[in-house]
């Protein structure tokens, strides 16, 4: 029911979503379950994967890190930009039937080469799975509700970590790695066909702030219906030029320095990720069985917990004060430091896991409010690049130097501490989380300087 709201503020718009808006959320958070799903099964299976292709620590780092992410991260501009420029749904449900189809493919490697390759394809279709689901998910949900929408589809990654570790990880110790590559694809697959048939798309814009004639009332929205916004032709806002889009985020000092934090925290975020499971196992005495529930439960409650929390959070203090777009990170990463390291230090993996849970949970702080921040910042028809090049900046950096950095570290140090290689690398990981605050410090310069700029 749409009812006039003289006294709104010009281009004020509230919204209650409907059923379906939540269920498009539930949905798109589910592939991102998937996506994160099938680009963590590697680091999972690393043990039984080195101990049959006889590959190093350095050539796991390779290939989870960068020779995915330079297919990722790449391939998500102009993936971006026929998305916005087309139907968002179809591109996302076609890069999840690739992806999947991939991962399925890595089942099937005889040798590091053909695993390499499948892993290089699942980077390729992952390119097109979140930079539209950000600009999906800020179509059906309005101002004031995305930082949480978006919170809760970046409980995505914890889940899908979660249930890669234990779904994982259970068929490994049952039958073999092989299994759950295929099975995990296989449902990769049927869950694209569904997307396809059943998700439809959302006007661009349709729930943004848009001015009004002083003599003109403000339609507010009371109370959605479960149809998404029907797409208006008369109403499409004119298409953004992609160059445009691109010159604008990297001069705009907000959007520059919120991807260059991102990335100083993903660098870290992504090397633990992708080598916990690992050293957990060979430094800490952890049996595969072990790490199915109780790894698996730490990431869940960690991870799941950190990027809801701060969701919640951003929601309640970001319009009060911009700053803590970069505060909230910022406080989260250093009071993550010291637990961090006694994660490292422990003699037991009982004890390991109890540590880890704090920072597995802090460290992710940045995720919602960065997503959020960026979405807000630029205009409906720019949402799906302006993500993309979010992307681009973070994981090309931590994603792809990340886990490549701490795998040649631990060859490194195998040569002199091979029983405690993995341990050494994990220990120069600290020094990062001091770049990463102070790259949050430098984002928040720039909040507050265009906070004061948008007042006068």
């Amino acid at each position: 029911m749409v009812v006039s709201n003289p006294a709104a503020a010009p281009g004020a718009q509230a919204a209650r979503p409907g059923a379906y808006a939540w269920a498009v959320l539930a949905a798109l958070c589910f592939v991102y379950v998937l996506n994160f799903l099938d680009r963590q099964l590697l680091s999972i299976l690393a043990k039984p994967i080195q101990d049959e292709l006889g590959i190093s620590d350095g050539q796991i780092g390779l290939i989870s890190g960068l020779y995915f992410a330079m297919f990722y991260c790449i391939l998500a501009i102009p993936v971006g930009l026929l998305a916005d420029r087309t139907n968002r749904v179809k591109v996302l449900a076609f890069s999840c039937g690739l992806w999947s189809a991939a991962t399925a493919a890595c089942g099937l490697a005889a040798n590091y080469p053909q695993l390499a390759a499948a892993r290089m394809a699942v980077g390729v279709g992952e390119a097109g799975g979140v930079p539209p689901s950000y600009a999906i998910i800020s179509d059906y949900f309005p101002p004031g509700m995305r930082g949480t929408a978006l919170s809760l589809f970046n409980l995505g990654p914890p889940i899908g970590m979660a249930l890669g570790i234990a779904f994982g990880a259970s068929i490994a110790a049952a039958y073999s790695w092989r299994l759950a590559f295929i099975w995990i694809g296989v449902i990769g697959v049927l869950t694209a066909v569904f997307i396809w048939f059943w998700m439809r798309e959302p006007k661009r814009g349709g729930l943004d702030a848009k001015p009004a004639s002083a003599d003109e009332p403000v339609a507010t929205l009371v109370d959605a219906t479960d149809t998404p916004p029907a797409a208006d032709t008369a109403a499409v806002p004119a298409k953004s030029p992609f160059w445009g889009t691109v010159r604008l985020f990297f001069t705009d000092p907000v959007l520059l320095r919120v991807s260059i934090a991102c990335a100083a925290t993903q660098f870290m975020t992504y090397a633990v990720l992708n080598f916990t499971v690992l050293f957990l196992m060979r430094e800490k005495g952890m049996e595969l069985g072990d790490v199915a529930i109780w790894y698996a439960i730490v990431i869940l409650l960690g991870v799941g917990g950190g990027m809801f929390v701060s969701g919640r959070l951003i929601d309640r203090w970001g319009p009060r004060n911009k700053t803590a777009y970069a505060w909230l990170p910022a406080i989260g990463l250093a009071l993550a430091v010291p637990f961090f390291a006694a994660f490292v230090w422990a003699p037991s993996w009982e004890l390991a896991l109890v540590f880890l849970l704090i920072p597995t949970g802090l460290n992710y702080f940045y995720l919602s409010p960065s997503v959020a921040l960026v979405q807000e910042e630029v205009r409906p028809d720019q949402r799906v690049v302006a993500g993309a090049l979010l992307l681009l900046v973070m994981n090309l950096v931590g994603l792809g130097f990340g886990p490549t950095y701490l795998g040649f570290m631990s060859d490194f140090f195998a040569r002199t501490n091979p029983e405690n290689s993995l341990q050494l690398a994990f220990y120069t990981l600290i020094p990062v989380y001091f770049v990463a605050i102070a790259m949050f410090f430098w984002l928040a310069r720039a909040l507050k300087r265009s906070g004061k700029e948008a007042a006068a």
